[in-house]
């Protein structure tokens, strides 16, 4: 399975450095205030790309720290009713003491 992925990606990275090779051509960011930027296109493209996946992760971010949270105060939780559940179990399983003889008769 290792190697079907090690040629998987080196396809992968044939295809993309192909692409990044054919697209060289400078091309003109037009941004505001008519100020322009003069790259290639595959510089642009991957700039925007890294930027995107960026912000996607500063997106997700919120949501991953408050399911750790979760996660943490359920797994505390879970350690307090099993600690509880031992507990209880070993009281089941350990008999009480038994009177002594005295007590019995009521001496």
């Amino acid at each position: 399975m290792k190697i079907i992925l090690r040629i998987l990606a080196v396809l992968l990275f044939i295809v993309f450095f192909s692409f990044a090779l054919k697209n060289t051509d400078e091309v003109v960011l037009h941004l505001f205030w008519n100020n322009q930027a003069k790259s290639p296109l595959i510089l642009l493209l991957l700039i925007f790309f890294i930027a995107g996946a960026v912000l996607g992760v500063l997106a997700m971010t919120g949501m991953v720290l408050r399911t750790r949270r979760e996660l943490v105060s359920k797994k505390k939780l879970l350690e307090k009713l099993q600690s509880e559940a031992d507990i209880a179990a070993n009281a089941k399983i350990t008999p009480p003491a038994p009177d002594t003889l005295i007590e019995q008769i009521g001496m």
